[in-house]
């Protein structure tokens, strides 16, 4: 059985979820979850959880995501991208300097209005289930935040650039909030997904190289092991006395675990946990007011 994470090149025309039965089928491998959605006409990263890396995925999710976008101004769709209906459509009569500004404006948090056609649920219905059906449904706006944008490229009426943002940014909406400021419309004419925390796209490979590599038995190069998305944390391997403790997932005090070197911890601050064999078993959190660390997520 795979316990770990890969990091999967999403092509077009796929859903997650597809990218997630395919595995399935290629791994013989039924506990499998995808770490967050991508447009199906979006490319990219999309790292996938096996076994017990499943528990990652919500947390996967949560990371910062970076995309290359093209833009194309002066459209807009009702799924403001290239596969919508088309809803206006005028010349553009902007100036570059004009463009760039206004793409800039988006720097920082923003409240950003899901869009119909997405997988948001309301009432315990999906939006785009709504919006097939023709019917508009009042969303409440989120805030969202744009860390960065470098626009790489001006053509007008198309634009191309690369954003890093948080999680639940829809770049499709950006698009379109772009185009509504400079009065003209935008729609997303490209998406692709270049880094998902620290899963960048030059690393992740397609599900026919996932296949050949289970052919070949090589898959497990391809493997990458849980606690590599925490390793921004302290590590620490439990002692001989305290092995049951952290089977069962109850707290553990400082004198439980042995250090690399000592260190003061802050509260809320996460620790990896090994035990004796220096096999990853759990992320703990450090609660300054009782002196312990309470389990966070566990791997057994």
């Amino acid at each position: 059985m795979i316990n770990g994470i890969m990091n999967i090149y999403k092509e077009a025309g796929y859903t997650s979820h597809d990218v997630v039965a395919k595995l399935r089928g290629i791994t013989k491998q039924k506990k499998i979850g995808h770490t967050g959605t991508l447009d199906p006409d979006a490319v990219g990263v999309l790292p996938v959880c096996f076994g017990s890396a499943t528990k990652l995925c919500d947390m996967l999710t949560d990371k910062s995501k970076e995309y290359e976008a093209l833009m194309c101004l002066g459209v807009t769709t009702d799924t403001q991208d290239m596969s919508g209906r088309i809803l206006t459509e005028t010349q553009v009569h902007i100036s570059e300097a004009e463009v760039k500004q206004a793409v800039m404006h988006f720097i920082g948090g923003y409240k950003q209005i899901p869009p119909m056609y997405s997988a948001l649920k309301v009432h315990g219905k999906k939006l785009y289930e709504f919006a097939r059906e023709g019917k508009e449904i009042e969303r409440q706006s989120r805030t969202v935040e744009i860390f960065s944008i470098q626009i790489l490229e001006i053509r007008l009426p198309e634009v191309r650039f690369v954003v890093s943002c948080s999680k639940g940014t829809y770049i499709r909406t950006l698009c379109a909030d772009i185009g509504q400021r400079l009065g003209c419309g935008a729609i997303m004419a490209h998406l692709t997904r270049t880094r998902v925390g620290n899963f960048r796209i030059a690393d992740s490979i397609t599900l026919d190289k996932v296949e050949k590599l289970m052919q070949q038995g090589t898959y497990e190069n391809y493997v990458i092991a849980p606690d590599s998305v925490f390793m921004e944390y302290e590590g620490a391997m439990i002692k001989c006395e305290a092995e049951n403790a952290l089977a069962n997932g109850n707290k553990l005090y400082l004198h439980q675990l042995d250090f690399d070197h000592h260190k003061s911890f802050a509260d809320g601050e996460q620790l990896r946990v090994y035990n004796r064999n220096h096999e990853f078993r759990a992320v703990y959190i450090f609660a300054e007011n009782e002196g312990v660390f309470k389990p966070c997520k566990m791997f057994l």
